[in-house]
């Protein structure tokens, strides 16, 4: 993804979101909110600074739900690359401010400037949770976005074996291609993740016995 800089074929230590990226830098020496109960991890002067972009990439609950009882549609609204507070939250596995934002009506269909999705940063980071929470909204669960990625694809490429299993278990398309021409199985095998790939090997195995049908009584 292009605010990431990641793509399902790149280096390999692109693979995971960095919270630290632009704006979105946290200070080294607080707690992330996972370790304090979602809790605030910066000053409240600092806080009062922050966009409802910022605050949903940080969980920081309390200060995001007192911006959008502002009102002004900021539920969805998009910041520069198109990035809504919930493609935010996602992209940083805040489990807790995904479900807030998803409650308080915001839509997981968006799709950033470049065709991101809350589902493929998601993703892209293996926080199964919040994939299967979008995924429960009926999401698009293989869009593909500019970068030549579906959600698939960067979970294979993560080695998220748990988001390849609930993408799987929703029905995400096996045969899409990356730019690169590798489909998700090719993915795994190319990198060396025998466990992804024995993942899409038993669903494989499992759709096409189910398209056989019951055996016949000899």
């Amino acid at each position: 993804m292009s605010t990431h800089s990641c793509s399902p074929l790149s280096d390999h230590s692109n693979t995971d979101l960095s919270p630290a990226s632009g704006s979105f830098l946290k200070h080294s020496t607080t707690l992330t909110n996972r370790q304090r109960g979602n809790e605030v991890s910066a000053l409240p002067a600092t806080l009062d600074s922050l966009s409802v972009h910022q605050l949903a990439a940080q969980g920081e609950l309390s200060q995001l739900k007192d911006h959008l009882r502002k009102g002004d549609n900021l539920i969805n609204k998009p910041d520069e690359r198109g990035f809504t507070p919930l493609i935010w939250a996602s992209a940083f596995g805040e489990i807790e401010t995904v479900r807030f934002l998803l409650d308080w009506g915001a839509d997981p269909h968006i799709l950033a400037k470049e065709r991101e999705s809350a589902l493929s940063l998601a993703s892209m980071g293996g926080y199964t949770d919040i994939v299967r929470l979008l995924l429960e909204q009926d999401v698009d669960i293989n869009t593909y976005d500019w970068n030549g990625g579906t959600p698939l694809l960067y979970a294979v490429r993560g080695n998220h074996v748990k988001c390849v299993e609930a993408l799987l278990a929703r029905g995400a398309d096996l045969t899409t291609e990356a730019d690169s021409g590798y489909t998700p199985m090719d993915l795994a095998v190319a990198l060396g993740y025998r466990k992804v790939q024995q993942v899409m090997e038993t669903h494989i195995l499992k759709l096409f016995q189910s398209t056989l049908g019951p055996a016949d009584p000899e």
